[in-house]
């Protein structure tokens, strides 16, 4: 039995990144010896198991060949005669096909690999040094996922290139329908993880190049400058997924149309519920965020409770924060510290702090008292929070 350290924590080293988590490859064992040792088998679809100590995951070496279209569509073939390289051979980049052996690496999980200790069959540290994303073999064409899976790279590391070999794959396999079958569960992950790295837009520019943008966000434009400048200054300003979701959508014209392409991706690849409704937020009230200047008391506490701030002042926040990208995105600014504040958001977030102040249960209590119900409350409490905004200095 061998084991061996694998794929990103050694890629991640050799760029001089930090390095996150550790993978782990045993070669020459089955599944009893693991659970002899004291592993514990959790792999449903292959042999993974936990360390008993450090509950790392220890996956047996293994083969995959394919065998109906899609993701799903693996026999996989995990036993003691499957050597090292033959399970570097099953995966997607040749960045991500290194090996070291687990003895060269400290307890602690330090390791400082040389080109001489490290298994290297397909010539990942050449690519690494050449910024080049390359598949490793053409079972690359095997599983789908890949495709989006080398547009978030791209996305991660922005500087490198996709081999010309590599583009060319890809576009057959979209040709072929494999796009098609992909499952919204793992659309969806690999592009919220493409969304959180480094230049979001680089994911969408690969995805459209080999055609599969076409096939699975059609509503999303990757040669439109705006969108993308939009979510790559999101990534900038390090904000959350749900706004850089937003920016991506691009449905800032507050149209009926934006707002149906937008629910029509949500319900395709089964977005979050609190990231649906914060683009569902900004798509709608977008240009009224934007024009807000002009707006007077009873126009920004309306407008406050369009977007369900009362409720919700982190996801109005956040809303203004797309808002804000879109606007810088447009102005063609920067995004450093010494960038003015957008006044936008530091009124509207001003406004809010002064309506919310107001005691509502005094005014909900008072408007009963005489004889108001229902709706005739929440009209006394939208009059004080008018009547608050057009009090307050500099606001209204």
């Amino acid at each position: 039995m061998k084991i061996f350290l694998v794929g990103g924590a050694l890629r991640d080293r050799l760029l001089q990144r930090p390095v996150s988590d550790h993978d782990w490859l045993v070669v020459g064992a089955t599944p009893q010896e693991m659970v002899k040792r004291g592993y514990l088998p959790v792999g449903r679809d292959f042999p993974v198991f936990l360390h008993p100590d450090t509950r790392e995951e220890y996956a047996l070496a293994r083969t995959e060949r394919k065998s109906a279209p899609g993701y799903r569509g693996f026999t996989v073939h995990a036993a003691p005669d499957v050597t090292l390289e033959q399970d570097l051979a099953r995966r997607d980049l040749t960045v991500n096909a290194i090996a070291l052996p687990a003895e060269l690496v400290s307890a602690d999980g330090r390791f400082d690999p040389t080109p001489e200790t490290l298994a290297d069959p397909f010539h990942g540290q050449r690519d690494l040094r050449d910024k080049v994303l390359r598949h490793v073999t053409d079972a690359f064409r095997e599983d789908p996922v890949r495709i989006l899976r080398v547009a978030r790279f791209a996305a991660r590391f922005d500087d490198f290139g996709v081999a010309p070999e590599t583009m060319a794959l890809m576009r057959e396999m979209v040709a072929a329908g494999e796009a098609d079958a992909l499952v919204a569960e793992r659309v969806w992950q690999e592009l919220s993880r493409g969304l959180m790295e480094t230049r979001p837009s680089r994911m969408f520019e690969v995805l459209r190049e080999c055609g599969a943008l076409a096939v699975l966000l059609p509503e999303v434009d990757a040669s439109d400058p705006l969108p993308m400048r939009m979510v790559d200054t999101a990534a900038r300003l390090k904000s959350s997924l749900a706004v850089r979701f937003a920016c991506m959508a691009g449905g800032f014209g507050g149209s009926e149309a934006s707002v149906a392409s937008l629910q029509a991706v949500c319900e395709r690849w089964r977005v979050p519920v609190e990231i649906r409704e914060l683009a569902e937020v900004v798509a709608r009230e977008h240009s009224h965020i934007d024009k807000s200047g002009a707006l007077d008391a009873a126009g920004l506490v309306r407008l406050l409770e369009r977007c369900d701030a009362f409720r919700k002042p982190a996801r109005f926040a956040e809303a203004l924060l797309a808002c804000e990208c879109a606007a810088r995105s447009r102005a063609g600014s920067g995004v450093d510290e010494s960038d003015a504040p957008w006044p936008q958001r530091q009124r509207l977030l001003a406004v809010l702090a002064t309506a919310s102040a107001v005691a509502t249960d005094v005014v909900a209590r008072a408007a009963q008292q005489s004889g108001a119900t229902g709706p005739k409350i929440g009209e006394a409490i939208h009059r004080a929070r008018v009547e608050a905004v057009a009090a307050s200095p500099g606001q209204a």
